[in-house]
């Protein structure tokens, strides 16, 4: 069954603001408990006999399962977690009840499964003020959502629902499965919400003046091909070669002022934490003074980061929506990310120059325009449409290297960004998205030449018509764009 989120503002008093702040505390330090004992109890398996035998053994089902019985004998399981936790939920039931206690305590064991998982190298506890949201297990007891109120241990919170949001009055008629209450720091200011997790499906939005669906999606085949700051599209209604959220650029500069300030006061409040050469003494442990000033400086680089996230969000999801409007079968190459942040490991030196090639790659890169973040916000809109977003096979196809012309593989270094025909030049990435539009087979591993012959001609008038809208454009482009 599918369900959706809806975010409502909660009109919130001064003392009730104060108490839901203190129950967002209990809640961090009982997650703070809940994975201290998780720590404990993972190290003291780890030394056991039993866990080094079962190591040693080659990987595959009977590894899992002998993993599996070891980690019930040990008490590393959800259900542990939760009894864990029971008696701490009675020391503080007069703001925490029961459910929420056990959802905090899922959520810690969730993240802590990525450790045991070998999916993340730690998992932190949350310092004061981290928690941000907590959730409750149902909507009929513990944190609930009743007659247009948050209710919540004697706690009763109006939630703002406007008389012309016909959105959320058309969502409201679908059932609240759960609730979750998030804090957001916005503008200097803590402010509450009540975020209602529906049972159903999305209310469509209707265009008021022309009474047309918006965000609807059309039918074909869309082929992507993402970057770590571009996105190519290839349909046989349009073709695009776009920059990824465009808008977050001019925020990236007040954010290094606003670093640089910050690390300024800080050095001029603690002159006695740093060596001579301005690097932090070790050795020892420090106490840190912070001026009113520093948390104002730090307050702005927090709305700036809200602000630089809330706009990359809204700037990937209309892009998202105008891919919808392209076509229903949407096919992409598959990214490791988190391979591309990683610095080089190998130390190398530029033929040319003689100069050390830098280490880093595309952290930064990747943390601006977030091309993972895009590409599930795309897939999650497919799914409300029935469809998924399809990863084809990226050794097999090779988009990149192939010639549908001559019907061969080209390899082409990575600053070649125009792919030279007998009579025109077609721009590299353009010309991947149409391959990835043209990907075919079970395995998503084979290209449709027939298919590519037939449409090329449409695709090169939509290429050219792109191309020459990118160079009459007066914004700066991208280097990797070519042009």
């Amino acid at each position: 069954m599918s369900n959706f989120i809806l975010t409502l503002k909660l009109d919130t008093e001064k003392y009730q603001e104060d108490i839901l702040t203190k129950r967002l505390e209990i809640s961090r330090n009982i997650y703070n408990s809940c994975l201290g004992e998780l720590y404990k109890t993972y190290n003291h398996m780890k030394d056991s006999k039993d866990y080094q035998r079962i190591v040693k053994l080659s990987k595959g089902k009977k590894r899992n399962k002998k993993f599996k019985e070891l980690n019930e004998k040990y008490g590393l399981t959800e259900y542990s977690i939760h009894k864990y936790v029971k008696p701490i939920q009675k020391h503080f039931k007069k703001n925490i009840d029961s459910f929420t206690a056990q959802k905090i305590a899922t959520r810690c064991f969730n993240a802590f499964l990525k450790l045991m998982f070998h999916q993340a190298n730690e998992v932190y506890f949350k310092r004061f003020g981290e928690m941000n949201s907590v959730e409750g297990k149902s909507n009929k007891t513990g944190i609930r959502f009743k007659d247009n109120k948050l209710l919540w241990n004697k706690l009763e919170i109006p939630v703002i629902i406007k008389k012309n949001d016909e959105y959320a009055h058309m969502a409201l008629i679908n059932r609240v499965k759960y609730c979750r209450i998030v804090r957001k720091f916005i503008r200097g200011k803590y402010k509450f919400y009540i975020q209602l997790v529906l049972d159903g499906v999305l209310p469509t939005k209707i265009n008021k003046k022309t009474g047309e669906i918006k965000n609807s999606i059309n039918k074909g085949d869309v082929g992507i091909d993402i970057g770590t700051q571009t996105i190519a599209i290839s349909s046989q209604y349009d073709v695009k070669l776009l920059e990824l959220a465009p808008e977050v650029k001019i925020i990236e500069k007040e954010k290094r002022k606003l670093l640089r300030k910050l690390d300024r006061q800080r050095r001029s409040n603690n002159p006695n934490n740093y060596n001579k050469d301005g690097t932090i003494r070790k050795g020892i442990k420090l106490k840190w003074n912070i001026s009113n000033r520093y948390i104002k400086t730090k307050n702005e680089l927090r709305e700036i980061q809200r602000k630089q996230s809330a706009i990359r969000k809204q700037s990937h999801e209309k892009l998202a929506n105008y891919i919808l409007s392209l076509g229903n079968r949407v096919l992409v190459e598959k990214m490791n990310y988190k391979g591309l942040q990683i610095k080089a490991k190998e130390t190398t030196i530029n033929e040319e120059t003689g100069k050390y090639n830098r280490k880093k790659r595309f952290g930064k890169s990747l943390a601006n325009k977030a091309p993972s973040m895009f590409l599930t916000i795309l897939d999650n809109k497919l799914k409300w449409h029935g469809e998924e977003l399809l990863k084809i096979d990226t050794y097999k196809v090779k988009a990149s290297q192939y010639n549908h012309i001559e019907d061969k593989y080209i390899e082409k270094k990575l600053s070649d960004r125009w792919n030279d025909f007998l009579e025109f030049k077609i721009q590299r990435d353009l010309y991947s998205a149409f391959i990835i539009q043209n990907v075919i087979g079970k395995n998503l591993d084979k290209i449709d030449r027939e298919k590519m012959i037939n449409t090329f001609d449409n695709f090169k008038k939509l290429h050219d018509k792109e191309i020459e809208r990118i160079r009459n454009s007066k914004v700066k482009l991208i280097s990797s764009m070519g042009l």
